[in-house]
């Protein structure tokens, strides 16, 4: 029973991550960390990487946190928080840097409908170059109006 509940506790941050990364990018990286994200909508990155960068180690902190204190003193339900974050973290990394922008080339014929509404919708999102005007904040849940294309 304890492993069902690990495993529920696990995939629900995963699935509430979406919601705290639409806030957290719509709010605090095109609102008053927009410093560290504007590289990120500019149309040619300049090296390996940005600034926006930056946000991968603010999301690791709870995660690494969340970690050390939910084995500290046995295992306990902080650490499969921690593990739901660290797996969107992953999620993130390779539908958003991999597949969505090509930071590494990894998968190249890309097919899947899916994938290919994401990274339209993705591209609406960076039309703006600007912080204002934005639209398209998630990562991994978008508006079905970006998959009606590819059915």
């Amino acid at each position: 029973m304890q492993v069902l509940i690990y495993f529920l506790i696990t995939l629900g941050v995963f699935l509430t991550m979406e919601a705290v990364t639409w806030l957290t990018h719509k709010y605090v990286m095109h609102g008053f960390l927009w410093y560290f994200h504007e590289d990120h909508h500019q149309p040619k990155y300049q090296g390996i990487f940005e600034k926006n960068d930056f946000f991968f180690v603010i999301f690791a902190i709870p995660s690494i946190l969340l970690f050390y204190f939910g084995t500290v003193n046995g295992l306990n339900h902080k650490f499969f928080i921690g593990l739901g974050i660290l797996f969107y973290g992953i999620a993130y990394f390779l539908v958003h840097d991999v597949i969505i922008h090509r930071r590494f080339k990894w998968f190249n014929n890309i097919k899947s409908p899916y994938l290919k509404g994401l990274r339209k919708a993705h591209k609406v999102h960076h039309k703006h170059l600007g912080k204002e005007d934005g639209e398209c904040f998630g990562m991994l849940y978008v508006p079905q109006k970006y998959f009606n294309t590819y059915k």
